[in-house]
């Protein structure tokens, strides 16, 4: 599970922005967003840089207790 769709949202960021910057189809970054897919590592991170947060706020924790 990640938090892209959130982060998007607090931060006013069209998906189809994020899909040019990374140079994906809008199919493949609505995936990610719905959590249907999870992106690799290295895509993580570069989302991360371009909605300018920390990578740890796309990730939700899966940690109990």
């Amino acid at each position: 599970m990640n938090r892209i769709k959130a982060v998007l949202e607090e931060k006013g960021i069209k998906q189809v922005w994020l899909a040019e910057q990374l140079d994906k189809s809008y199919n493949v970054v609505n995936g990610y967003v719905q959590n249907r897919a999870q992106p690799s590592l290295e895509v993580l991170v570069r989302i991360a840089r371009l909605l300018d947060v920390d990578v740890r706020e796309l990730i939700v924790s899966t940690k109990h207790g």
